[in-house]
């Protein structure tokens, strides 16, 4: 069976409604309808346990082994692999077939640049929420969609295929510009 990825991060910031987000039978649910069989996600360092959702089944709750801060989960055919951290964030990314991630600035470049499908899924806990403006910005331009813990569901269901690959970026555009100020092309 070809291995189907997706990779759940919340960044440094605590957000532990999203990772419970993800294992509602809903979601859960529509990851296994679209064909995704393994759910990779980083808790964070202050991740304490997963919280399975109330609405899952027990029958589903089959495996669960912890080792270094692992823990492996299995609802049917769809393995969930919770881990604090990666050694290597961007293997990760790449490595995914789709990225649900908080709303930061620095994960989403990183996602979009690589090229890789992206969900965010704003922290509406956060003061002075800046992550819905970044959120919506990039959506309005056809980079991503986003959505609440609420919606993650229903937005898992949008159409990625129509999202554009996020513009390159110019390495060379400053150097020209100080260059052409200074008289020097």
């Amino acid at each position: 069976m070809v291995m189907k990825k997706i990779f759940v991060t919340v960044g440094t910031t605590k957000f532990p409604k999203l990772i419970d987000a993800v294992t509602t039978e809903d979601v859960l649910n529509t990851i296994k309808s679209l064909g995704y069989n393994f759910v990779q996600i980083q808790t964070g360092k202050e991740f304490s346990k997963v919280h399975i959702a109330p609405d899952l089944p027990l029958s589903y709750k089959l495996h669960c082994n912890g080792e270094n801060g692992q823990i492996i989960l299995k609802f049917d055919d769809l393995i969930l692999k919770y881990e604090p951290y990666f050694e290597n964030f961007e293997e990760e990314i790449v490595n995914s077939d789709l990225v649900i991630s908080h709303a930061g600035a620095g994960t989403c470049l990183e996602v979009l640049r690589k090229k890789k499908t992206l969900l965010v899924v704003i922290n509406e806990d956060l003061m002075d929420n800046h992550q819905i403006e970044l959120a919506e910005e990039l959506q309005s331009r056809g980079y991503l969609y986003y959505s609440t813990c609420d919606t993650l569901s229903q937005v898992l269901k949008k159409d990625f295929s129509k999202l554009k690959d996020y513009p390159q970026l110019e390495k060379n555009i400053f150097a020209e510009y100080l260059d052409k100020s200074m008289g020097f092309i």
